[in-house]
C-alpha cells in the first residue's frame, strides 16, 4: 500500500513538473542567446487560455497545443523585436507584456471559464511502462510529459555538443567575437528567442490540456516567475534547471500531503499552496548569499571556482545587452 502511494506521488510530481520544465528550458534557450524573456507568467497564462479555447472549440487537442505554442512564439517575437530591433530595455518590455498577456487571458477567456473540454490522452510506452517501480513513474503519462523530458536532453545536447550550439553560446556570451567570426548575432537571437517562446507556449497548453484541465482566472498564476527563478537557480544549465523544476514539484506535492494530514488541520490552506514558492525563493537567495562566498573562500582557488560554477553557474556575458551589427 505504501509502495503504491509512493509510486503515485512520484508519478504525479513528474507530470505536474512538466510545464515548469518546458517553460524553464525555453527561457534557458532564450537567455543563452542573450535575450531575457520576462513575459513568462503572462505568456503562459495566455497560451493556456488559447490552447484550451482552441481545443474546446475544435475538439482537437493537437490544434490546442499548436495554438498555445503559436501564442508563446508570438509574444517572444514581440520581445525580440522590441529588444533587438528597437533596442528597448528587455526587462521593462517583458514586464509590460506580462501584465498585458495576463489581462488578455482573463478577458478573452471569460466564455471558457470552468468549461469541460478535451484533454491530452495518456500514452503508456510499451515494455518500459511495465518496468517495476520506474515504469509507472516515468513511462505512463501524456505526450507532453515525455516532451518535457526530451526537451532537457535535446537542449543540453544542442547547446554543449553541436556546432550551432557553440554559436548560440557565442552570441549570448560574447556577441562581438561571434560577429567577428561571421555569425549573424541578431538573426540567431531572434531564432532562439522564438524557439524558447514556443516551448513556453507549450508549457501553457500543458497546464490547461494535460495537468490542470480547463481554464479559470489565475489558472497558472505565479508559475512563470518560478520558472524564471529556477533558470537562475539552475545556473542556465538544462540539467540543473530541470532538477530545480522537479524540486519545486516535490515541494508542491509535500505541501499537498501535509495539508491532508490531520496534525496540520488548523493550518490555513493558503500556507501550503504558497510555501513552495517561498521555499524556492529562499533557496535562490541562499545559493547567492555571502555565506556561500565565505565557505568557498576556505577552499583552494581551483576547487572553489569549480564548486562555484557547479552551485551557481554563470549568466551569459551578453545577457540583456543589445548588439549593434555594423
Amino acid at each position: 500500500m505504501e509502495t503504491n502511494f509512493l509510486i503515485q506521488t512520484l508519478a504525479s510530481i513528474v507530470a505536474a513538473s512538466s510545464p515548469v520544465v518546458l517553460a524553464a528550458i525555453g527561457e534557458t534557450i532564450s537567455e543563452k542567446s542573450g535575450v531575457i524573456n520576462l513575459s513568462l507568467d503572462g505568456s503562459i497564462a495566455l497560451s493556456a487560455m488559447t490552447g484550451f479555447a482552441v481545443a474546446f472549440t475544435t475538439g482537437s487537442v493537437t490544434l490546442g497545443f499548436g495554438a498555445a505554442m503559436a501564442v508563446g512564439a508570438l509574444v517572444a517575437l514581440l520581445i525580440a523585436f522590441a529588444s533587438i530591433t528597437l533596442r528597448q530595455e528587455q526587462v521593462a518590455v517583458g514586464f509590460v507584456l506580462t501584465l498585458l498577456c495576463s489581462d488578455l487571458a482573463d478577458f478573452l477567456g471569460n466564455p471558457f471559464v470552468r468549461q469541460r473540454g478535451p484533454a491530452a490522452a495518456y500514452v503508456s510506452i510499451p515494455y518500459l511502462s511495465t518496468v517495476p517501480f520506474l515504469g509507472p513513474i516515468l513511462f505512463n503519462h501524456s505526450l507532453v510529459v515525455y516532451l518535457s523530458m526530451i526537451s532537457v536532453v535535446v537542449a543540453w545536447w544542442w547547446i554543449y555538443k553541436t556546432q550551432p550550439g557553440l554559436k548560440l553560446q557565442g552570441v549570448g556570451e560574447r556577441p562581438e567575437s561571434a560577429f567577428a567570426r561571421g555569425v549573424d548575432v541578431n538573426r540567431l537571437r531572434y531564432l532562439y528567442t522564438v524557439v524558447g517562446g514556443a516551448l513556453i507556449g507549450l508549457a501553457g497548453g500543458a497546464y490547461s490540456l494535460s495537468i490542470k484541465l480547463g481554464w479559470s482566472h489565475r489558472h497558472t498564476f505565479g508559475i512563470g516567475w518560478i520558472a524564471l527563478a529556477i533558470v537562475i537557480f539552475g545556473g542556465w544549465s538544462p540539467w540543473r534547471v530541470a532538477a530545480g523544476c522537479y524540486l519545486f514539484g516535490i515541494l508542491k506535492a509535500l505541501g499537498s500531503i501535509l495539508q491532508r494530514n490531520p496534525a496540520f488541520a488548523a493550518v490555513p490552506t493558503q500556507i501550503f499552496s504558497s510555501a513552495p514558492f517561498a521555499l524556492m525563493i529562499f533557496a535562490l537567495l541562499l545559493v547567492h548569499s555571502e555565506g556561500v562566498d565565505r565557505l568557498l573562500a576556505l577552499l583552494p582557488p581551483r576547487v572553489a571556482r569549480r564548486l562555484d560554477r557547479a552551485i551557481r553557474g554563470r549568466s551569459p556575458g551578453g545577457l540583456g545587452q543589445p548588439f549593434v551589427q555594423e
